[in-house]
This record gives structure tokens, sequence and C-alpha cells, in this order.
């Protein structure tokens, strides 16, 4: 599949990204990205864009590893044998 570029804009800056997902994905992540930035933004006093960054990376690794913790979590239950 060949790879295709997609502009977006993240917390005032503007990103050409090359991705072999579709566009409307891409549009979906950044603006997931942008949200979280002007979420921790709001809640911060920081005004580096760098700092607000890591900081929404970590919010969202957080989300991720609870996520994944729950979903392995079913499996497990799914997985045990029925008695």
């Amino acid at each position: 599949m060949e790879k295709k570029k997609v502009v977006v804009e993240i917390f005032g800056e503007t990103y050409p990204l090359r991705s072999d997902a579709g566009a409307d994905y891409v549009r979906t992540l950044a603006k997931m990205v942008d949200d979280k930035m002007r979420d921790v933004a709001t809640k911060t006093r920081s005004f580096s864009g760098n700092k607000i960054g890591v900081l929404a990376a970590l919010q969202i690794a957080d989300e991720y590893f609870k996520l994944k913790k729950d979903y392995d979590e079913l499996l497990a239950l799914l997985e045990e044998p029925n008695g």
C-alpha cells in the first residue's frame, strides 16, 4: 500500500505526515493528541509546547496501559475453561 501525505495541525503546529493508514484515521489521531495537549495546557502553568506534549503523551500512555490491562484480563477470563 502506498503511503499518502496527510497534513495535520497539532497544538498550533502543522505536521505533514506520511502514512499507509487512511487520511481520516490520521486526522483522528492528530485530533486526539491536539485535544489532550490543549487539556493539559489548561491544567498546567507551563507554556512550553514540549513539556505539554510530554505530559499529554504520559496521559495517553497511562490510558493505553489501563486499557491493555483490562483487555488482557478479559482475554484471561475468556480463556478459562467453562465449569
